[in-house]
């Protein structure tokens, strides 16, 4: 089985970790300071906080950010991990779901009907698959309201939108190092600001401040993989989008399938492949039985999925009857990508 995702693992990711266990210094020693430096300084942003995993970083955002009740209003959009809003309703916040566009991320137009009628606290918009959101129109929006924008860029390590890292264009991001990411630790996250008086709330929240908090921080061994898989990003994020360039030139012919856009002045970097058609679940289930292991991103929207407030998301409900991914990443051989795209060929024009 050809699998969905792979990390990439070198003699330096094994080195640091030996070198680590025979340190002694397992936890809060350089690597996780050499990481904490290295990630804000390729981000662009000002502060970094590594954390033990992505949910945990939205969860200690979302509070830094003062959601406490039902009166907080969070906006999220329809399609995105359950993580997105799982960790407004584990901050105490009020979730609401607006839909998602063509790009598969927050509409702005939607957005603007979400402020007007919601009067939220905070907007996530999410760069979901490694496709940058419309930062510009929805920055604009937040800005006019006051409205605070954290984004969820757990899926987006390296992505650009107008030249500028995802990660760096909001108030505050929440990035994950789950196994599956373009950089992986196994089990990870981080929160970044560039403004102080945020960035010494999210310390109280990671550190044992000022008021009950969690023992949320990574190892040494998290943290020290994590770096030399930064070090590697740029070089996997390239292998990446020349993948999903073939894939899309390779496949624009066949019938009934919907490819990945990258829309003007954003830098996709491909953390999953989507690709939409009607008939789903039957491409999926022959394209496993041919050995590729593709997988259904994502079978639900968030309001369906925990019941919660939105406005219409149509959009979104039909692509999540739709959408599938296949393998992207750089761990993948040239007759691999060769066998995938035949057989993707073979499937769809056999329907």
């Amino acid at each position: 089985m050809i699998p969905i995702i792979k990390p990439v693992f070198g003699a330096e990711e094994e080195q640091v970790v030996l070198q680590i266990i025979r340190s002694g210094q397992i936890t809060r020693g350089k690597w996780t300071i050499k990481f904490k430096e290295s990630f804000s300084n390729y981000i662009g942003a000002t502060f970094c906080h590594p954390v033990c995993s992505g949910t945990a970083a939205l969860y200690i955002a979302l509070k830094s950010l003062g959601i406490n009740s039902q009166e907080d209003v969070v906006i999220v959009p329809s399609m995105s991990f359950m993580a997105t809003i799982d960790a407004v309703i584990l901050a105490g916040g009020k979730p609401v779901v607006v839909d998602i566009g063509e790009d598969y991320c927050l509409d702005p137009f939607q957005l603007e009907k979400a402020v007007e009628k919601y009067n939220p606290k905070v907007v996530i918009p999410v760069h979901l698959f490694g496709q940058p959101a419309d930062m510009e129109k929805i920055n604009k929006i937040c800005e006019e309201k006051n409205i605070l924008v954290l984004e969820d860029a757990a899926q987006s390590h390296g992505a650009e939108y107008q030249g500028k890292k995802t990660g760096n264009l909001g108030d505050m991001s929440a990035f994950s190092f789950y196994a599956s990411k373009n950089v992986a630790m196994g089990e990870g996250g981080a929160i970044l600001t560039n403004r102080v008086s945020l960035d010494e709330k999210i310390s109280n929240w990671i550190e044992f401040g000022n008021h009950p908090a969690l023992n949320l921080r990574i190892t040494e061994f998290q943290a020290g993989i994590g770096y030399w898989q930064l070090q590697k990003l740029d070089d996997n994020n390239e292998k990446r989008r020349k993948i999903a360039q073939l894939y899309n030139e390779e496949f624009k012919d066949l019938p009934g399938l919907v490819l990945p856009k990258e829309f003007e002045g954003r830098k996709h970097v491909y953390h999953i492949y989507a690709l939409r058609h009607p008939q789903r679940d039957q491409i999926v289930e022959k394209l496993i039985e041919n050995g590729i292991g593709a997988r259904i991103y994502y079978e639900y929207t968030l309001h369906q999925l925990r019941g919660a407030e939105h406005l219409d998301c149509s959009f979104g409900e039909q692509v999540s009857k739709e959408i599938f991914a296949i393998p992207v990443h750089p761990a993948l051989k040239d007759d691999e990508v060769s066998y995938i795209i035949e057989t993707v060929k073979k499937v769809v024009n056999n329907l």
